[in-house]
């Protein structure tokens, strides 16, 4: 399991599934090889675990034989993205890195046009269609802004700290949920999609060989799917205390405490970022019982008093509330 536990709405799931439902492809039952129960989407409220969203992409890949999931015109064969991420290597700085596989992704496919743009002090890797009045594939726009932040992050040392995010569609009303898969600043309504950058990044020497290849590789589908979070904002932080405060639960007062701020200063500044200390602490606890739904046979009594619930009947409301479908809902068929 990804660990801390998280979960992902089922909206980025149908997302994923648009291109191969559109080919009639068995969507069904690769949902069911990633552990995902197909009826969860019809739950618009519904969420899947970190892992299973990562396994899923793993799964639709590999089954469809196409790494574009069916966006594309034409297939994206199984080791496309690694020979582009091979076309990097030998490059002196990042700057040459970027433009290498600029060129190559040209090669590879005729549906996108990947672009180097430079504003004032910051630089974008942008995305277009080629053609505009083609179908707008949300979902690999989105994938491919994170396979190649990912990738251009790795040959930097590991982290390129990202300005901002544009995406060149509206505003969805899920938006809040991009800041789990886009760390950073996100702009909609913008003319292309990019991610900018500051362009002194362009200079970082690149320092990765083929062994530091397939090692990434090896773990590339989960880190590009799944960023981890900004572990230095203050929502992060007060997830993580109760985290380390397991089996307990800390109070909003223990919290603010071992934060080292008063509880006005800590209430106001999650105010400030559009969250609350209940709000933290019920996303860490419906994660928590997602997590364990989907990997044990914990009776539901057990469950909810390790999630800090008076009762069964309290948490299996609370569920419904977060999920809009009963705590059962999540049990693979062999668990009862």
């Amino acid at each position: 399991m990804l660990s801390p536990p998280s979960s992902i709405p089922i909206v980025f799931v149908h997302s994923m599934l648009a291109g191969l439902a559109a080919a009639k492809q068995p969507t069904q039952e690769w949902l069911a090889a990633a552990g995902i129960a197909p009826a969860l989407l019809d739950h618009p409220s519904a969420r899947v675990t970190a892992d299973q969203y990562a396994r899923l992409l793993q799964v639709l890949m590999e089954r469809s034989g196409d790494e574009a999931l069916g966006f594309l015109s034409r297939p994206l064969r199984p080791g496309t993205l690694a020979l582009l991420a091979r076309s990097t290597l030998g490059a002196g700085t990042l700057g040459v890195a970027l433009r290498r596989l600029v060129r190559a992704f040209g090669l590879v496919q005729d549906d996108l046009c990947m672009d180097l743009l430079h504003e004032g002090s910051l630089s974008a890797v942008a995305l277009r269609p080629a053609n505009p009045t083609a179908a707008y594939p949300v979902f690999l726009h989105e994938l491919m802004l994170r396979v190649f932040w990912r990738l251009l992050a790795w040959l930097a040392g590991g982290r390129l700290p990202v300005h901002r995010f544009d995406f060149a569609f509206p505003r969805p009303p899920h938006a809040s949920s991009y800041a789990q898969l886009f760390p950073g600043n996100v702009v909609f309504d913008q003319p292309c999609c990019a991610f900018w950058f500051d362009s002194r990044r362009l200079q970082t020497p690149v320092r990765r060989d083929e062994a530091a290849l397939r090692s990434f590789l090896a773990e590339a589908q989960t880190q590009i799917i799944i960023p981890r979070r900004g572990e230095g904002s203050l929502p992060a932080r007060v997830r993580a205390h109760l985290l380390r405060e397991q089996p307990h639960w800390s109070s909003l007062a223990s919290c603010a405490a071992a934060l080292n701020m008063a509880v006005s200063t800590l209430q106001r500044r999650l105010a400030e970022e559009h969250t609350s200390f209940r709000a933290v602490k019920d996303s860490l606890r419906r994660d928590m019982a997602i997590a364990r739904l989907n990997s044990s046979q914990v009776p539901l009594a057990v469950l909810a008093g390790e999630l800090g619930f008076s009762d069964s009947a309290a948490f299996q409301r609370a569920f419904k509330g977060w999920t809009g479908v009963p705590p059962g809902s999540y049990r693979h068929p062999e668990q009862g």
